[in-house]
Formats: structure tokens, C-alpha cells, sequence
């Protein structure tokens, strides 16, 4: 009968230099132990350094090993601790969900209160990683959420996050989190800055007008399909030629051009979905090489715009269908879809996405979106991704296209 086998777990800690990993396992080699598991973690050059290892009780649990562990390890300058370890899995039960906190900054006392509100439920976290210093920071949790409470976590931490000012967004952690391939944004006061019906109106003296029209559209307050109509037809008899004046002028929103360059890296298939003007918003989505527009178009006659929209309508349902439709010509699934909107008129997109996730957006939109973000960075939608900001600079780093915009105190 082959002897029962023990494990012991041994952590070192200290600071960080090279050789450190290469003479704890110089030392365990002449032991004939098996390696379990392994993990690492070094922040501001402090290394934590964990391994599990098995073997025969009168070597693993020998003075012989520990103290070829010891010396090895206390010549590099670091500290080493070797318990017993049978009782513990080799590797715990995966993580249940994922939590992503950002804010600029995040305190200890809003970090604090993520950390009460998820104890408070019985919920454990299992794992931290930091993902972003900029231009917010970023901290990911991985965490065990006891089974039925599903529900009462994502609330209980939007509760938080309004309390301390800090973004939380949750998703079930699995591999359709790592999974999405398609993401669609909507483009006024999500991929650019402003609202173009409002530069085009304000050629036509009306821009006070129709920004009270929009206002109360994106609060859910008025039929998006008669907004359009009262604000286009504002512009009646203006030159066809505001047309490209306004495109020229667009300004897209920080971190967007980060955010389309990483996913077109990742594989994705972007685009946009806006209730927008095609004629304005396409110049644009050529440049940053999207892959789909959906949008309206504006009726130009003998060179002047009618002050009426032709064509198929993209209004909230129209946005919708527009995801479905751009997803099915890709052939990407719609559990694999992200959505970005700021207003009540893209809650029927981010209610079919795959992922939902409001962009500085107001109350109707963000009480049915699965994320909401509220610092004026697109960027940020990379984090919730799961993507890291070391990641997105060492692959600009590699055109050479690293750069980092001072941003200005609060």
C-alpha cells in the first residue's frame, strides 16, 4: 500500500528581486516533492510568493526541507513560512461573479463600504487585482456569492456606488464575460461629445429649442419618433453644406478612440447605433475603421435639407433591431454583445445586449443596464471588459503610440 502523501504550504514574502522563485525551487528539487499550485503577487516590489507542495510526511514534513527552504530563501533577504495544507482543496471552487470598482480616486472608505455590503451578504472574496491608474483606477474582485442571492448583490453595491461616488459593475464570472466579439455605441454624448441635432440646429437659430426637445426625449419623457420630427424640422431650408461643417466639428469623448483601437485588436466586430444623421455621423465611423452605422438619414433636396428624415427609422426599437440585425450578419451570438448608451432611447439595445452598459447616463437607462458608468471617460468600458490598462499600453507600446493626457484636478 502506497504511504499516504502530505502537503505543505510554503509563502514567502518580501522585497521583489530576480532569482527569488528560481532558488525556492533549487532548494525543493532535491527533495523529490510534487508541485500543487503556485501563485504570485508583487505590488510596489513586496512579493508574495505561495506554493503547494506534497510528498512523503517524513520529507514534506521533515526538518531537512524546511531547512534547506529556510536557508535558501533567507540568503535572498525574504521571509518564509511552511504549514500543513491537507485540509485546504488544491484549487478552491471558481468564482461566482465579478465586481469592478472605479472612481477618481477610490478611498478607503469607499473600497470600506464594497467590502461591508458584500460580507453583509455571506458573499467572499476570493481575489483582487487592480486593473487601471488611469484614467481612473480600477480594482477587480473576484468573489463566491452564496447561491439565491444573485439579485441582491448588484443592488446592494449600486447602492454603494451612489453613496461613495465610485462606478461598481457585476457579472457573473465565466467564460461568456471573456466571450463578447461584437459592441455597438450609441454616438451623441456617447462616442462624441454633444448632440449633432443641436450643432445642426443652432446654424438654424434654433439650438435652444431643440436641446429642450432633446432633453426631455432622453429622459423618457417624449416619443423619440415625434422629437426627431419637431427637431428635424427645425433645420428646413438650411444648405446641405452643415452637413460636413458639423462632421469636421465632432469631438469624440476621451478614451474613445483607446477603446475602439483595443477592441479592433481583440478581435471585435464595432460599430454604432445612434438615432443620429448618417450624413454626419459616417465620415467618422470611416476613420476609426468601424465595422457597422445604423442611423437616420436627413432628406437633402436640390442641395437644402427638407427638415424631414427618410428611410427606416432608428428610433428605440430601431436600435434594437439594428444590434440583432449587425450581430446576426457577423455571426456572433447575442449573448456575446455589448451595448453603450447614455438615454431611455437605447434601453431596448442594452436590454437585448448581451452585456448593457450605461454611459453617463440618465436615471431611466441606468436602472435597466447591467453597468453604468458615470466618469466622462469611454475608455472605461475596457476595465468593465476585464481588460487592464497595462494591457491596452504594451500593445500601444508596440507602434510606439503610448500616451497618457494630463488630466486636471478635480
Amino acid at each position: 500500500m502506497t504511504p499516504a502523501k502530505v502537503s505543505v504550504l510554503i509563502t514567502v514574502t518580501g522585497n521583489d528581486r530576480p532569482g527569488v522563485t528560481s532558488a525556492l525551487f533549487e532548494a525543493l528539487s532535491a527533495h523529490q516533492v510534487e508541485l500543487l499550485n503556485v501563485e504570485q503577487v508583487v505590488i510596489r516590489d513586496r512579493l508574495t510568493l505561495g506554493v503547494l507542495v506534497c510528498g512523503a510526511p517524513e520529507v514534506v514534513a521533515g526538518d531537512t526541507l524546511r531547512g534547506d527552504v529556510t536557508t535558501a530563501i533567507q540568503r535572498m533577504g525574504l521571509d518564509v513560512t511552511i504549514e500543513r495544507s491537507d485540509d485546504v482543496p488544491v484549487i478552491g471552487e471558481p468564482s461566482t461573479h465579478t465586481i469592478v470598482v472605479l472612481g477618481r480616486p477610490i478611498t478607503a472608505a469607499a473600497f470600506g463600504a464594497v467590502a461591508r455590503a458584500t460580507a453583509a451578504l455571506g458573499v467572499n472574496i476570493d481575489f483582487i487585482r487592480g486593473v487601471s491608474d488611469y484614467p481612473v483606477t480600477g480594482l477587480e474582485l473576484r468573489v463566491s456569492v452564496p447561491p439565491g442571492l444573485d439579485d441582491r448583490l448588484p443592488a446592494a453595491l449600486a447602492r454603494v456606488g451612489a453613496q461613495q461616488g465610485v462606478d461598481i459593475a457585476v457579472e457573473r464570472y465565466s467564460l461568456e464575460r471573456r466571450a463578447k466579439r461584437l459592441i455597438v455605441f450609441d454616438v451623441d454624448s456617447t462616442l462624441i461629445q454633444g448632440e449633432v441635432i443641436e450643432m445642426l440646429a443652432e446654424r438654424a437659430g434654433a439650438g435652444e429649442a431643440v436641446a429642450a426637445i432633446t432633453e426631455a426625449a432622453m429622459r423618457g419623457e417624449l416619443d423619440f419618433a415625434e422629437s426627431l420630427h419637431r427637431r428635424v424640422s427645425t433645420l428646413a431650408g438650411l444648405s446641405a453644406d452643415v452637413v460636413d461643417e458639423v462632421s469636421a466639428e465632432l469631438q469624440l469623448t476621451p478614451g474613445a478612440r483607446t477603446t475602439i483601437r483595443t477592441l479592433r485588436r481583440l478581435g471585435f466586430h464595432c460599430g454604432v447605433v445612434s438615432g443620429g444623421f448618417r450624413q454626419v455621423i459616417e465620415p467618422l465611423a470611416h476613420e476609426l475603421m468601424l465595422d457597422f452605422v445604423a442611423a437616420n438619414e436627413l432628406e437633402i433636396v436640390d442641395g437644402r435639407l427638407t427638415g424631414r428624415v427618410t428611410g427606416p427609422m432608428i428610433d428605440r426599437a430601431g436600435k434594437a433591431k439594428a444590434l440583432r440585425d449587425f450581430a446576426q450578419a457577423a455571426g456572433v451570438p447575442m449573448e456575446q454583445t455589448v451595448a453603450v448608451g447614455d438615454g431611455a432611447n437605447d434601453i431596448d439595445m442594452l436590454t437585448a445586449a448581451g452585456l448593457g452598459v450605461a454611459f453617463n447616463a440618465k436615471p431611466a437607462l441606468r436602472e435597466v443596464a447591467d453597468a453604468a458608468l458615470s466618469h466622462p471617460y469611454l475608455d472605461a468600458v475596457l476595465f468593465v471588459l476585464g481588460v487592464t490598462r497595462d494591457e491596452i499600453e504594451a500593445a500601444d507600446a508596440v507602434d510606439g503610440g503610448v500616451r497618457r493626457v494630463a488630466i486636471p484636478a478635480d
